[in-house]
């Protein structure tokens, strides 16, 4: 089982390409879940309110498995597809790529348009530094108040980073830690008394 991938370290904005008067705007953002997803297209939107058509495309998930391509409004397959094939080309993932067009009155046709799509995803994506990422998950550990060095150790040598500690006589901490590490962290809980946990997905 793979538990990392390749995405974009951060966003890229404003790669312009110009073809026959039409202007291309590429943007780029790392994205991981659809709320993310949603906020950068509506940031696009509202910035380039009068441009003609906001096509893009996007990969999600571990093997890309949740993608999409949009061609608002352009021949169909002429924009979202060629945009989502640099994101193939690229190996990426969690990734948004944008691309903003301004008529400029002259047609492109639909091999014109698929040439400038790409191009614009290309350059954009070429700008930005690609990263290995791994996949984390999310653990719930309930234990007495007397075991948190136990459990505080414990969670250090895997790396873990504690996103919520309610103290009291029980216990309730949240962390996150690298998937990879799933099994033999709750190999070692499992060992301990008093102790429950639970993998939050």
């Amino acid at each position: 089982m793979t538990f990392e991938y390749k995405t974009i370290e951060k966003p890229i904005e404003n790669t312009l390409l110009k073809e026959k008067g039409s202007k291309f705007i590429g943007f780029a953002f790392p994205v991981n879940n659809e709320k993310e997803l949603k906020a950068a297209l509506d940031k696009i939107r509202a910035e380039h309110p009068k441009a003609t058509h906001h096509c893009y495309a996007f990969r999600m998930g571990l093997e890309g498995e949740n993608y999409r391509a949009n061609d608002d409004g352009e021949p169909s397959g002429s924009a979202g597809l060629p945009i989502y094939n640099q994101l193939l080309a690229h190996e990426i993932t969690n990734v948004l790529v944008i691309s903003v067009r301004y008529y400029g009155g002259t047609k492109l046709g639909v091999s014109g348009l698929v040439k400038a799509y790409k191009e614009c995803a290309k350059m954009t994506l070429e700008e930005a530094h690609i990263v290995t990422r791994e996949l984390e998950t999310e653990i719930e550990i309930q234990f007495n108040f007397n075991q948190q060095n136990t459990i505080f150790t414990l969670l250090s040598k895997f790396d873990a980073k504690v996103l919520n500690f309610d103290a009291n006589e029980n216990c309730i901490l949240i962390a996150s830690l690298k998937l990879s590490q799933k099994e033999s962290i709750s190999d070692k809980l499992s060992e301990m008394q008093y102790v429950s946990f639970e993998f939050i997905d």
